[in-house]
């Protein structure tokens, strides 16, 4: 599971019973109730008199299913716009303030990235009690995939190609965004343990400084597992990665994430709540992984023809070498670890719900690097790596 919200097109107005039967996408393919309650009438009303321009409150559009913040399309008496709300342990301002400055960047170099509307206080945000919103101007585009999970393939390989050359664009203008990687928020895609020497002892500094995922994971082997992992999928990783240099990137590339024009081109990229510094290639694996790979399945069949139009679409605009296809092979079966150990915090910490850490640990940490040891993992990354001789 990833990403906190969609960013969807007009439907029709969902009124107060609606709200109160809101479902939400779970773990695993079922809808369940929300952590974070849908945002009311009363709510937004009150929540967008203190942003500017926002207008009085007309109907609220449509209710997101991501599970990790509640957000509702918002018309008003000036326009649409995407009302975000975060608990504060979650995403305070300060870490909102760091995802809004790179948008801002993408927007002034010409990415398609929804602008994120002032506060009057002059932020971007309001916070009120444990709460955190922020709000955002409409999209251009269709949301095709708007009630999908995370991990759902293209509908086409065509889609792939374009998102994967949308990616290359958003990468050459992240280039000269000089911001620091961010803290230790929940629920970012970090990069300090796969490009370490020391993954074993990255690792342990990674779970010190997170409490409650350290609480979870003591008395267990979790070193252990990790570093067998690392000795089977890892072997001459930090080399790999060393040569990358590092970027600021979007850290949850899939098709849900993004809007589409008519002529299947991608028109809007949306949900940086996971972005920070990482590489070009972690980026890249973690499209191929969130897109290509069907994990919600029992026995996933990757698609190893979309993995490779997406790389087809960004070799479109930057070119990839050998070396980086390989690179990409390597990072690719441990891209997810960082991530996992973060939503780990973020179900152990702040929701308190030891069975979905657990299952974050089991399926989607241990499983997933599991997979790639499979003989039809292993087939995948030789089809992705049979690129290198093309």
């Amino acid at each position: 599971m990833s990403g906190a919200a969609a960013h969807p097109a007009q439907g029709d107005p969902v009124h107060g019973h609606l709200v109160h039967g809101h479902l939400v996408h779970g773990m695993g393919t079922a809808l369940e109730a929300p952590a974070w309650p849908a945002i009311t009438d009363e709510e937004a009303e009150a929540v967008l008199a203190r942003f500017v321009g926002a207008g009085h409150l007309a109907a609220l559009r449509w209710h997101s299913p991501r599970p990790f913040s509640a957000a509702t399309l918002v018309e008003t008496d000036r326009g649409t716009f995407f009302l975000k709300r975060h608990h504060h342990r979650l995403r305070s301002p300060a870490a909102l303030a760091e995802e809004h400055a790179f948008m801002a960047h993408l927007r002034a170099a010409g990415q398609p990235v929804p602008e994120v509307i002032a506060a009057r206080d002059g932020s971007h945000s309001v916070t009120c009690g444990d709460q955190v919103y922020e709000l955002h101007a409409r999209a251009s585009g269709r949301d095709l995939y708007r009630d999908r999970q995370s991990w759902t393939p293209f509908l086409s390989h065509g889609h792939a190609y374009e998102a994967g050359a949308a990616l290359a664009r958003l990468h050459r203008a992240a280039g000269n965004f000089a911001a620091p990687a961010r803290g230790a928020h929940p629920l970012v895609a970090s990069f300090s343990i796969l490009p370490s020497s020391d993954p074993q002892a990255a690792a342990q500094a990674y779970v010190a400084a997170r409490p409650a995922l350290s609480a979870f994971l003591a008395g267990g082997s979790w070193l252990q597992e990790l570093s067998r992992l690392f000795a089977a999928l890892g072997t001459g990783l930090a080399a790999r990665l060393a040569c990358q240099p590092p970027l600021w990137s979007h850290g949850d590339w899939h098709p849900s994430n993004l809007l589409w024009s008519a002529q299947g081109a991608v028109s809007a990229v949306f949900d940086f709540g996971l972005a920070t510094k990482t590489c070009a290639l972690h980026d890249l694996a973690t499209a191929i992984e969130r897109t290509a790979i069907p994990w919600l399945d029992g026995d996933p069949v990757p698609d190893a023809a979309a993995a490779n139009a997406l790389l087809a679409g960004y070799g479109s605009v930057l070119p990839l070498s050998r070396v980086d296809i390989a690179d990409l092979v390597a990072v690719l079966p441990l891209v997810h670890v960082e991530f996992a150990l973060s939503e780990i915090d973020y179900f152990a910490g702040i929701l308190g719900d030891r069975d979905q850490a657990e299952l974050a640990w089991q399926s989607y940490l241990i499983g997933h690097a599991e997979w790639f040891l499979s003989p039809t993992g292993q087939s995948f990354l030789r089809e992705l790596g049979g690129r290198t001789a093309a």
